[in-house]
């Protein structure tokens, strides 16, 4: 078989594996943040020998587009439009080797309107990263260009008392206890001793779901026997939150 030598692409001119120093990329002392950025400010405790600089221009890169060595795909894309910038190093006072690295991230970096998404970023796989001793995110800005792209609920607490027909006082409700084990029908039960005994509102707890001893049909249909029950006792408006995620 015979094989032509490789073509030289545009991508691997200048392409050199091994580990690489992240400050070279990801420390930018220089730059200047912008109003659109999301600005993390990280608690960094550097491994032995590794200068703060180092340290924190490693949870930039590894949040953002870095990693620990050059690729030939980093020539295919514009990483500096995308990066993550240390662009601040400070040691905390009264701390031995310990610093908070600023970090600003371009908006592009994160799905419009998703809180896991910027999470999972900013803090998911950087603490386990080998440059650092111990990591901890101390303060998050978050700008309006970002937060505007959340939804949001679909109403707020006014909507809420149209609902109930409640005014002029606060909203009286409990979360239904014990939250896991009860079947079904108990479950309602306690639902409807609740709201019969002068509850606004009962709801879910968050681990409540769909588990084999209470499934969620079975649940919604006993709650809404009770809500209806406990409506025709006293004549005012009940409500019951199910969790649905």
């Amino acid at each position: 078989f015979f094989f032509p030598p490789p073509t030289e692409t545009k991508a691997s001119v200048g392409f050199k594996a091994g580990v690489k120093d992240y400050k070279l990329t990801y420390y930018t002392p220089e730059y200047e943040t912008k109003d659109t950025d999301i600005l993390a400010a990280f608690r960094v405790t550097p491994q032995p020998g590794v200068p703060p600089e180092e340290a924190g221009a490693a949870v930039a890169a590894e949040s953002s587009t870095g990693t620990w060595t050059a690729v030939w795909t980093d020539g295919l894309t514009s990483l500096d439009r995308y990066k993550g910038r240390c662009y601040h190093i400070e040691p905390v006072a009264g701390e031995e080797n310990q610093y908070i690295a600023y970090v600003a991230y371009p908006l592009d970096l994160f799905e419009e309107g998703s809180v896991t998404n910027m999470f999972t970023s900013i803090v998911g796989n950087v603490f386990g990263f080998k440059a650092l001793r111990a990591l901890r995110l101390e303060d998050l800005r978050i700008p309006p260009a970002y937060s505007k792209t959340f939804q949001g609920p679909p109403h707020g607490i006014q909507v809420e008392r149209d609902k109930l027909n409640k005014y002029g006082r606060p909203l009286l409700g409990c979360t239904i206890k014990p939250k896991l084990g009860l079947s079904a029908k108990n479950y309602g039960r306690a639902v409807y001793e609740c709201l019969r005994g002068g509850l606004d509102f009962t709801k879910d707890d968050e681990n409540v779901n769909s588990q084999p001893f209470m499934r969620w049909r079975d649940r919604f249909v006993f709650c809404a026997e009770a809500l209806y029950k406990a409506q025709a006792e006293t004549g005012e408006i009940k409500g019951h939150y199910l969790n649905a995620t």
